[in-house]
């Protein structure tokens, strides 16, 4: 979703306020995640002394498989993020802002990348998850084999 910033950016204490979903299929070519729902944002760009901030959050649902234990389990997220929005920086080296691309921002690839960055690379189904046995490949969850004594 492109939102277009001319007026929240000239106009102090103007605000904007958006709620919407992504389909679960625009992030089907996205490696290592199966997205189980649509992806809802809401959140608001409000200018506040001159400095235009964008406050939203995430909502949704993974298919994961489970790093130890091989299992696949769904997961929810609820996830919010926080930045300062500007309209061109001096140096293109800044991570600090958002760029607005002519007056302009892309809250999907935003959301995108705040989300991506937020999951775990391990991926447990649980946090005492005990794996499979080396050997036999038995789940350690459901039961104890005789080559761990």
């Amino acid at each position: 979703m492109k939102i277009n910033l001319k007026q929240i950016f000239s106009i102090v204490g103007e605000k904007k306020e958006f709620s919407y979903e992504i389909p679960a299929e625009e992030f089907s070519e996205i490696k290592g995640y199966t997205f189980d729902s649509p992806v809802n944002i809401s959140g608001r760009l409000h200018n506040r002394a001159g400095v235009v901030y964008l406050d939203y959050s995430v909502v949704f649902r993974l298919l994961l498989t489970c790093d130890r234990c091989l299992k696949e389990f769904t997961r929810d997220y609820d996830l919010s993020f926080d930045h300062i929005v500007v309209p061109y920086v001096s140096n293109e080296d800044n991570d600090d802002y958002i760029v607005a691309d002519g007056e302009s921002i892309d809250l999907n690839e935003i959301a995108l990348t705040d989300m991506l960055l937020s999951l775990p690379t391990k991926i447990l189904c649980k946090d005492d998850c005990k794996g499979l046995c080396v050997v036999c490949g038995c789940d350690l969850n459901e039961k104890q084999c005789d080559h761990l004594n």
